[in-house]
């Protein structure tokens, strides 16, 4: 495989303005159905976002207290077509413009990514161009050169989202050595899974984070799991357990619980995990940047902690996207995209849906 230098990925995507007339540059209609989140974007040279429509199904699914499956493919079958021509429509593009087009084909939830993936795949097939499956942990740590052109390497990523908590490391772009991942619930899965034993509803993450605002971090003595372990990987379900633990001793004891400091010593012991891991690892590789991506990285107090610590301690800067790129879109994939299609890393018409994949 041939890598990108980080300065030729600067050149390719940064410095380059979009111009339509332009016949030099890579226009992709990326699509993003991996889990509720309805998802089509145009996307030039990598970094220019021309349309990121994302159509939610929070409200749909709040009620059940997480994502049906079987719900959320029936309503990407819905939109899908809207969305795709509602991406087009704002970018000012038909299909003729296009020079690829790209999907998500794991991880996520199967019969959602089977939506986006046969979509995208049949445009491809019916336009004759080239058809690019991404995977969708690789999406969110693209985001993060959406929003953030000054980003220097060797870089470390600290990805975290509902399913996956990883810790990787970049000497060039392309070239990464996954230093851990989560070995069971990950950051983002334990917070939905305390966020509904608090009854806190869905989505989790947004609601706890919400709430830790008027707790008390330092209440709760929580543990932090694997945080003095010799190890870069992630484990939260005993954390979950140790919240569950303590909501029944409270409830036998009929002892009165208070939800913001329970929520918030929760949510203070998974940053400490994440922020530990990130900083041995920044002791132990030359580093000049670091990234933060994937759902969980919108929670305020993740960024803030760790950014203090970065910047205090080694005089590092944390680079996290935009609000609107920390969430499943379809404009990171595009980005991704963007890459293996300058490296003529195409995908077969074959390529299947894997609810599992790994980086």
């Amino acid at each position: 495989m041939t890598w990108i230098s980080w300065e030729a990925y600067k050149n390719m995507g940064g410095e380059i303005e979009w111009n339509k007339e332009d016949s030099e540059g890579v226009i992709i209609l990326a699509i993003e159905t991996s889990c509720d989140e309805t998802s089509a974007a145009v996307v030039y040279n990598g970094l220019h976002v021309l349309s990121n429509v994302v159509s939610s199904q929070i409200e749909l699914h709040k009620k059940y207290g997480g994502v049906v499956p079987e719900i959320a493919s029936r309503k990407h079958l819905e939109l899908i077509n809207p969305v795709i021509s509602e991406a087009l429509h704002q970018a000012g593009m038909d299909f003729s413009d296009l020079d690829a087009v790209a999907a998500t084909y794991g991880p996520g939830l199967v019969g959602s990514l089977l939506v986006g993936l046969t979509a995208a795949k049949t445009l491809a097939h019916a336009l004759n161009i080239p058809f690019i499956g991404v995977n969708h942990i690789v999406g969110h740590i693209y985001a993060n050169f959406i929003s953030n052109k000054d980003i220097e390497a060797p870089v470390l990523c600290l990805t975290v989202s509902g399913g996956h908590s990883d810790l990787l490391y970049f000497e060039e772009l392309g070239s990464y050595r996954l230093l851990g991942s989560t070995r069971d619930d990950a950051a983002g899965e334990a917070f939905d899974k305390v966020a509904r034993v608090l009854g806190l509803g869905y989505p989790g993450g947004p609601a706890i984070e919400k709430i830790s605002r008027e707790g008390n971090p330092a209440a709760i003595d929580f543990p932090r799991p694997f945080i003095d372990e010799d190890t870069y990987d992630f484990s939260f379900s005993g954390l979950k357990t140790a919240v569950l633990n303590y909501l029944n001793t409270q409830k036998q004891r009929q002892a009165e619980i208070n939800v913001p400091d329970v929520a918030a010593s929760f949510q203070q012991a998974v940053i400490d995990v994440l922020t530990s891991k990130v900083l041995k690892a920044v002791e132990n590789y030359p580093v000049k940047s670091v990234i933060l991506s994937g759902g969980v990285s919108a929670n305020r107090a993740l960024k803030e902690q760790l950014a203090r610590r970065l910047e205090g301690e080694y005089q590092l800067p944390l680079y996290t996207p935009e609000l609107e790129y920390c969430t499943d879109n379809a404009a990171m994939i595009g980005s991704a995209a963007y890459y293996k299609y300058l490296k003529g890393e195409f995908s077969p018409l074959t390529l299947a849906a894997r609810a599992n994949l790994k980086l």
